[in-house]
């Protein structure tokens, strides 16, 4: 017996047997994310999360306790984790009819798509999960009309692909094809 309401991907399978797009987007100028978050990203929201219900917790406690300075202290904290796992959440790569846009922990960036010269997959060293340490693995590099530098918008081994290979190409490939359709 199939129970099409526990798979998170319902949507992609009713498109793809009625021969809709891929992406499936009906509204192309929202800003959205071509690729779903990775299990490294989720899971350490969650961890910050559960982290922050600990902290709000104490604060309670504290609170009952008469010391509300204190209370007030802890809520701010727990207040901090939980935009902070939010923000990584929402963090990568999001794209749309006027650009792309590099959503990151602190700041995000937008390009437009005529300011992109080519939007390419190398080969190369890159940190794995953000952390200074190196492995080679691919990059989607993005490269300016203006010159100079690549930059890198996602890696293989970053937090959304880290041990799914085949996500991470098919991501690349979705930003590649929204770069050549819009650009």
């Amino acid at each position: 017996m199939p129970l099409p309401f526990l798979t998170a991907d319902r949507a992609r399978d009713d498109d793809a047997a009625a021969g809709a797009d891929p992406l499936g987007y009906e509204n192309p100028d929202r800003w959205r994310r071509p690729y779903r978050p990775g299990p490294w990203r989720v899971g350490g929201a969650a961890l910050l999360l559960l982290l922050a219900s600990y902290v709000l917790f104490s604060a309670m406690i504290i609170a009952m306790a008469g010391s509300l300075p204190a209370a007030g202290g802890c809520v701010g904290v727990a207040a901090l984790m939980i935009v902070t796992a939010v923000r990584l959440v929402r963090s990568g790569v999001v794209v749309s009819t006027q650009g792309l846009r590099r959503i990151g922990l602190l700041r995000s960036t937008t390009v437009r798509w005529q300011d992109i010269a080519a939007i390419h997959t190398a080969q190369q060293p890159v940190r794995w999960l953000g952390l200074p340490r190196t492995v080679q693995g691919q990059a989607l590099l993005l490269q300016p009309v203006r010159g100079g530098a690549p930059d890198l918008l996602i890696t293989s081994h970053d937090a959304d692909f880290l041990g799914q290979a085949e996500s991470f190409n098919r991501a690349a490939d979705a930003i590649e094809g929204w770069a050549a359709a819009h650009r």
